[in-house]
């Protein structure tokens, strides 16, 4: 498959990794266990907002990328989304912590580990061995709006104005 478009389905079967928020451990340097995270069962009755970056605390990602969102959410929120996820090629422990470092609590946002970057090949945007810069907005499990950006280094297609504007 290369890329997803409007109009297609989330395809079935995907599954991403993450370390559920616990704040009992909302120290940078404590972390829960990993847990498998069924997208395509979560995703099926909801409107989802899920943003790829090539990798946690990369500067592009965290000055870029992920402020976008994290400023944005109560706009996002108001627009009927539901769910809010990061997703890169980086392990749970890591992506817990990028959530950790820049204030995301209680699974406002999802930080999501595409093991393998298996989800990101099977729709041919990845970049090797890591996540590309892309979104998708799905919507009870269908893709309104899919979006690669031409360049790991640009957000603009992929950033939460871009989203807001197509919710």
């Amino acid at each position: 498959m290369t890329g997803l478009k409007a109009g297609d389905s989330f395809p079935e079967g995907v599954e991403f990794t993450y370390v559920p928020y616990d704040v009992e451990k909302s120290s940078i340097t404590t972390s829960g266990s990993p847990k498998p995270y069924e997208a395509s069962k979560e995703f099926a009755d909801k409107k989802v907002v899920l943003f790829a970056v090539p990798g946690a605390f990369t500067p592009g990602c965290s000055a870029r990328h992920l402020p976008g969102y994290t400023e944005n959410l109560s706009k996002l929120k108001a627009k009927g989304v539901d769910i809010v996820a990061a997703l890169a090629f980086n392990d749970p422990f890591v992506m817990n912590a990028w959530s950790k470092a820049n204030g995301v609590k209680n699974d406002e946002i999802f930080f999501f580990t595409d093991t393998e970057t298996k989800f990101s090949k099977s729709i041919g945007w990845n970049l090797g061995d890591r996540t590309a810069r892309y979104v998708l907005i799905i919507d009870n499990g269908k893709i309104t709006y899919a979006e690669k950006e031409n360049s790991p280094s640009e957000v603009t297609v992929s950033g939460a104005d871009a989203v807001l504007a197509k919710l």
